[in-house]
């Protein structure tokens, strides 16, 4: 079987991995940089400038763990970004290194789709290459939505590509969008010292989650004096002597040195083949695609954003395993009831399941339970007490159908229940497991238990 894959993202290079496993002859093609956005513009570069931001808070409040630390701090972002490429690097040869271990090919070039078993390259040193292939899988992944209204300049209105290659911390930022990138990029620079602004269009930031979750976000984005100014638009922006000036929906001026448009992805479905082909798309231009990964062109799959879903790497994957699958002839279906999903501002943000507002939509009539960390004595002795754990049970069979988490380490933490409601467990079969103290992970224990009303660290109603 020879298999020819657009894109190597998590997503494509996952399934290339995965064919090459089940015996295919693989061929990826790469227009940009091995890994795509996840690992050069995206989540790693991210969380490694979190991780550096959270170092710097850790620093900054060591008194009050009893340590002495004398002398100034100071955030140097030019090394911030060295250290964020010198990671990206590492894992970008990795990626290379089991290409080469399985014998996939990596072509560095743009890619056109001409029919269902072939395509043409155009390779960066320009030569002309055709690649026959029996399956083709589009990865071709997504990239910042830009903004009629706010074009970028790539100097003072930029998108979360430009952000990751600062070299010098903003001393004033306005953030389009209080989003998951938004809110995720208002955490970093607000650590490192810049004046954050967030501009937001909805009612509440990071919207799409459960409400008590966001408003908890938003009093831990007030503490840290933050901006948050929701249910309003930029209308435009201008270049004066100053800096940017922004002009708000309601009527007001904002005046920062930078402004990060932080508004969504738009699907890299443009100038691949796929009309050529009468691959439907979708409203948005996305790629329609099976729970099998199959468009309605026989032997070409699409995996990842390009098909619209959920934009989260680990779902990408997880689509290019399902793809590779049945192109090697193994059925497989995705299963995107249970992909657990994770924002990285501070503190941490993670969800699996139905939201309250989505069970209530559903009919579903659902019990909840919520534990707070600052009832835990582990948050306690890490000095991490924001935060709760929320757990949905649906009322009738007491099966756990969602859980909600805000706090330390809540990325981590979630795959517990994630796992709980793959298998189909009540919210009293992990209230009855016992869980290791003290960690954090009993918040996920207690949640159960209170969902019906015995969780034994909380007061009585």
């Amino acid at each position: 079987m020879r298999l020819a894959i657009l894109g190597t993202g998590p997503g494509g290079y996952v399934a290339a991995i995965k064919a090459a496993q089940l015996g295919a002859q693989v061929t990826i093609i790469e227009k940009d940089e091995i890994g795509g956005t996840c690992l050069n513009w995206g989540c790693i570069p991210t969380k490694t400038l979190k991780a550096s931001a959270d170092v710097l808070s850790a620093v900054k409040g060591v008194g009050d763990y009893g340590i002495e630390l004398k002398g100034n701090i100071v955030p140097d972002l030019s090394r911030m970004i060295d250290r964020k490429n010198k990671v990206v690097s590492t894992l970008a040869k990795g990626i290379k290194a089991l290409f080469k271990s399985w014998g996939i090919v990596l072509m560095s070039g743009r890619g056109v789709l001409l029919s269902p078993g072939e395509l043409a390259v155009t390779q960066k040193d320009g030569s002309p290459e055709t690649v026959a292939a029996d399956s083709i899988i589009i990865a071709t992944g997504s990239r910042p939505f830009e903004i009629p209204s706010l074009p970028f300049d790539g100097r003072h209105v930029i998108s979360s590509t430009e952000a990751l290659d600062l070299r010098e911390i903003p001393r004033s930022l306005l953030i389009v969008g209080a989003g998951v990138i938004g809110c995720e990029f208002a955490c970093i620079f607000g650590e490192l010292g810049s004046e954050v602004t967030i501009v937001e269009a909805l009612p509440h930031a990071v919207a799409t989650e459960d409400r008590e979750i966001s408003d908890i976000l938003e009093k831990e984005l007030k503490k840290k004096k933050i901006k948050l100014i929701t249910g309003t638009t930029v209308e435009k922006t201008g270049i004066g002597k100053d800096g940017v000036h922004a002009l708000l929906s309601d009527g007001k001026e904002v005046v920062v040195e930078k402004v990060l448009v932080s508004t969504g992805r738009t699907l890299n479905t443009d100038g691949i083949g796929i009309e050529q082909l009468g691959i439907r798309t979708g409203a948005r231009g996305e790629i329609l695609a099976n729970e099998r990964m199959e468009t309605n062109v026989t032997g070409v799959y699409a995996i990842g954003d390009v098909t619209g879903r959920m934009l989260l790497a680990h779902k990408a994957s997880a689509e290019g395993i399902v793809a590779a699958k049945n192109i090697m002839g193994i059925p497989c279906s995705m299963d995107y009831q249970v992909i657990p999903a994770a924002i990285f501002t501070s503190p941490e943000i993670a969800a699996v399941g139905l939201r309250e507002r989505e069970a209530e939509e559903q009919g579903i009539t659902f019990r909840k339970g919520v534990f707070p960390f600052r009832a835990l004595g582990k948050a306690h002795a890490m000095g991490e007490i924001t935060g709760i754990v929320k757990i949905l049970s649906d009322a009738s069979s007491d099966r756990i159908i969602g859980a909600h988490i805000i706090g330390p380490h809540a990325a981590d933490l979630i795959h517990e229940a994630a796992l709980a409601i793959k298998a189909g467990l009540k919210a009293g079969d992990l209230a009855e497991t016992i869980h290791a103290h003290p960690t954090l992970s009993e918040a996920l224990m207690e949640a159960a238990e209170d969902v019906n009303g015995d969780a034994i660290h909380l007061p009585k109603n």
